[in-house]
């Protein structure tokens, strides 16, 4: 079973990431950044003040095209106006998508918060913007066992990725989340952009639960990302014996973040 996690940056690199997504062959695919722009397709322009990115009007309609054979949730942390090539402005759902081979049975779905709350925005704030994560369970079918699978997209705050009474916040919620999704049996994985350093008490936190980190002070970024501190996406697992592999991919680049990649 193989599980792949990425920011994927609302699709600024689509044509990459869509080839990447049909090579990699992943049977859940996990995407942070993931945009849609009711009756609106193609590309828009993204502007918060402080940056402007090139999106894909509806990334989440795009993924699933191109992943046919998978199941497909997707969750608004919040909403905000785009530009669009007509000159337009849309208003454009901003938040998380999970694609699901449909070969795996799917069992258990919860999504939350994990901080903040829905925000419609007149115009996109550059921090403090509401965060929220996804959790699934399904069956792998090679042994039978279920495997629940969390991830999110952790705040941002332009002052640094340091741990922050916010930041502890947002872990306490998404341990509570992954403790509700899961049954003890299950194998769990959490993954996702968490916008955090190595040593963050976020660590501890999911620790107590039996998760274990696998990236460490690996780079999970890509060149396409100009900053000098180059962590921001991590994955932990509740048994490293159940991996057979686990990769944080350098190439291709798809994202300003690299994808992580894990066989089960």
């Amino acid at each position: 079973m193989r599980i792949v996690s990425v920011n994927a940056w609302g699709g600024a690199l689509f044509d990459d990431l869509a080839k990447w997504l049909v090579d990699c062959q992943a049977d859940v695919v996990c995407l942070q950044e993931v945009t849609r722009t009711p009756g609106a397709a193609g590309w828009t322009r993204f502007d918060d003040g402080e940056r402007v990115l090139p999106q894909r009007a509806n990334l989440f309609a795009d993924v699933r095209e191109v992943l046919p054979d998978h199941q497909a949730l997707f969750v608004a942390s919040d909403s905000g106006p785009v530009h669009t090539g007509d000159g337009h402005r849309r208003r454009q759902d901003f938040g998380l998508g999970i694609f699901i081979a449909e070969r795996l049975p799917v069992v258990g779905v919860i999504s939350e918060f994990v901080h903040g709350t829905f925000v419609e925005h007149d115009e996109w704030a550059t921090e403090d913007r509401p965060r929220c994560a996804q959790a699934v369970r399904v069956v792998n079918r090679s042994n039978n066992r279920v495997v629940s699978i969390v991830h999110a997209h952790g705040l941002r705050d332009p002052r640094g990725k340091h741990d922050t009474p916010a930041r502890r916040a947002q872990a306490e919620r998404l341990a509570e989340l992954v403790t509700r999704c899961r049954d003890t049996a299950d194998l769990t994985v959490v993954c996702g952009d968490l916008n955090l350093l190595p040593d963050s008490e976020t660590f501890t936190v999911l620790a107590e639960l039996g998760l274990v980190d696998l990236v460490g002070q690996s780079d999970t970024r890509t060149s396409r990302y100009p900053k000098t501190v180059r962590h921001a996406s991590y994955l932990l697992i509740s048994d490293p014996n159940a991996v057979v592999r686990f990769e944080v991919l350098a190439e291709p680049e798809v994202s300003d973040h690299r994808p992580l990649l894990l066989d089960l």
